[in-house]
């Protein structure tokens, strides 16, 4: 029988309880053993509905178990590095919640906890792991659309919830840290590099004060990413990579559905209608079990974990060079590890 990872979860957030925990369930190195919440009776009533053995009235309680060697962070964005500090200090691998880090100067002092915990830390963007994603890397590899210049992203949803974290700023709330941060992550995936410079435009709420429609280009040594995310838009997402002899459109690139096949498309300009593109499929699969499971043998393997803490530092710098230059109004350069 497999030695399954033995799990915890710090909170009863919405994405752990609808999406990530039911899917670690299913994952064959995965066990979710203990839950906390500082409502004990919530964590309790979560616990049985998901069929969870342990629940805990504090954070700090469930730390304290010896036998979870493995944290789920969900919790708000302005507490993912401090809670994440303290799982590592109780020897604790974490996977933690995108963004991880609320800037660049917090992202670069959890790889300083790392080197002296000796645990794996890795940011949650499920989507790294997902098969239509490793294929439109290995398509971008082989030359299937010549050379790649421009990647073209949008993401979005309505949401004006006042009481909502993602509408509080002083939670890190806001469009780019919470939806912005996919495209990013995706440029940087598929280049296969890091931005020499970024430009930022950003409109905020007048009552939140959370950047509500937020616009950025990076600028890249092979080529030039752009995308909008906003908060206050119809629902939409969807990214495109054009190249010298072809283009690749992912139809669900961030949200893929855990209950039907995804798509992209990969079309060689024969005209404009797309006659002849074709409509590569990907078998049904959930994305937060992948991720589940990829960590969980990094840790019971002692192999590489899938996205390394550095990647997520790396990250944060671009989203705080974007920020900057929505402030600046002029080109700005990310931070270098």
């Amino acid at each position: 029988m497999r030695d399954k990872v033995r799990w915890g979860v710090l909170s009863t957030a919405r994405i752990a309880v609808n999406k990530v925990i039911p899917a670690m369930q299913r994952g064959e190195w995965t066990s979710v053993i203990a839950i906390a919440s500082r409502d004990v009776e919530k964590a309790r009533r979560v616990a049985r509905s998901l069929g969870i053995a342990r629940a805990y009235g504090s954070y700090e309680e469930l730390l304290e178990d010896k036998e979870i060697e493995a944290i789920y962070n969900p919790l708000p964005n302005h507490l993912h590095v401090s809670w994440t500090i303290e799982a590592a200090k109780r020897g604790k691998h974490v996977l933690c919640e995108k963004p991880i880090a609320l800037n660049l100067e917090q992202a670069r002092r959890l790889l300083e906890v790392r080197d002296q915990t000796g645990v794996l830390i890795q940011e949650a963007f499920m989507v790294r792991t997902h098969p239509q994603w490793l294929a439109v890397v290995e398509l971008v590899k082989s030359g299937r659309i010549g050379d790649l210049r421009a990647i073209t992203g949008f993401f979005s949803y309505f949401n004006r919830d006042a009481e909502d974290i993602r509408n509080r700023l002083e939670f890190g709330g806001g469009a780019l840290m919470d939806i912005g941060c996919y495209p990013i992550t995706l440029s940087r995936f598929v280049f296969g590099e890091e931005p020499r410079r970024v430009l930022g435009l950003i409109e905020r709420d007048p009552d939140f004060g959370t950047d509500r429609l937020t616009s950025a280009m990076l600028d890249f040594p092979s080529g030039q990413s752009s995308f909008t995310c906003s908060t206050q838009l119809v629902p939409y997402q969807r990214m495109q990579f054009f190249g010298t002899r072809g283009r690749i459109e992912v139809l669900i690139p961030f949200n893929a559905p855990p209950d039907q096949p995804t798509r992209i498309i990969i079309d060689e300009g024969k005209d404009l209608w797309g006659t002849g593109a074709e409509v590569r499929e990907f078998p049904i699969c959930d994305q937060y079990a992948i991720q589940g499971d990829l960590f969980s043998r990094a840790i019971r393997e002692g192999r590489p974990q899938p996205i390394p803490l550095e990647d997520a530092v790396r990250n944060m710098a671009v989203i705080d060079a974007i920020f900057r230059s929505a402030e600046t109004e002029r080109w700005e350069v990310p931070e270098r590890l």
